[in-house]
């Protein structure tokens, strides 16, 4: 674990827990769910990356140039693996200083068939935190990429949400998007919309304008993300003390259809997004 410090602000990152992020508070304030001491799985966290890709791949099948993949499932049993192999994977420490760090994480040809480096950097100021997350086509051949990031933030009854979105992708049972709706649907995000439901939130929103505001009578929250980040997964399962705000680059069944955010990069080439998070 690595600690890292800025006026107030205090963060702990965990390089060997998927690159994740374990804590980040301002004073007293926990601005990320804090992560359990005793905890194994990146899921536990305050916050982790999302590389080479985001979000699900049904059944871990997928054609890209020609190439047939299929990816084994990497969260219990569920059978569509997510999230790529960053989350699951130990990073070494590169960089660190009293307030930023860079974390590397490299992966060798295997079930997904390309070898690839992956830079995670974060940057703590007195009031945020900024996560500038890359990676780099080391193979021969052109790889399909798509980053992302996963933050957990406390949940609170009176909590509001706030982001500019033009629709959502409509889910199916096992949570693969079906159809686009254009507009709100059940929650209101563009105008500002309470967080608290009863059915479990899990859905792709299209054309985020890359600003969301988390707000309740402890005060507020914004995120940003750069402009590749076009959609934001909210994810608030009832009866749980957490929700997620997801700023990625792909939607979920990244490789289902066109204009799905993956991008290929040819060898040698590199894919960069942010984040940042601000109370």
């Amino acid at each position: 674990m690595i600690g890292l410090s800025n006026g107030e602000a205090r963060l702990e990152l965990r390089p060997e827990l998927g690159g994740a992020i374990g804590r980040f508070r301002i004073g007293t304030s926990e601005i990320l769910r804090p992560t359990p001491h005793d905890a194994a799985d990146p899921r536990d966290c305050a916050a982790f990356p999302l590389v080479p890709f985001c979000n699900r791949i049904p059944r871990g099948r997928f054609r890209f140039e020609g190439r047939d993949v299929t990816l084994p499932p990497n969260m219990d049993r569920h059978p569509h693996p997510l999230h790529g192999q960053g989350w699951r994977a130990p990073w070494r420490v590169v960089e660190l200083s009293a307030a930023a760090a860079t974390v590397g994480f490299d992966h060798p040809r295997g079930d997904w068939p390309w070898r690839y480096s992956s830079v995670q950097h974060v940057e703590l100021a007195p009031r945020s935190v900024r996560v500038s997350l890359s990676v780099t086509n080391l193979d021969e051949t052109p790889m399909p990429a798509g980053l992302g990031f996963h933050p957990y933030f406390p949940r609170a009854a009176d909590q509001r949400l706030k982001a500019e979105v033009s629709g959502v992708w409509l889910a199916d049972d096992e949570q693969l998007p079906v159809s686009r709706h254009a507009g709100p649907w059940r929650k209101d995000w563009s105008a500002g919309d309470t967080v608290a439901s009863a059915v479990l939130i899990d859905h792709c929103h299209t054309d985020w304008t890359g600003r969301a505001e988390l707000s309740s009578g402890r005060g507020s929250t914004v995120v940003t993300a750069s402009a590749n980040c076009r959609w934001l997964h909210i994810y608030a399962p009832p009866r749980e003390n957490f929700l997620c705000i997801e700023p990625v680059g792909n939607m979920p069944d990244p490789f289902g259809g066109e204009d799905r955010g993956i991008v290929a990069l040819a060898p040698g080439e590199s894919l960069t997004a942010w984040m940042q998070i601000a109370a």
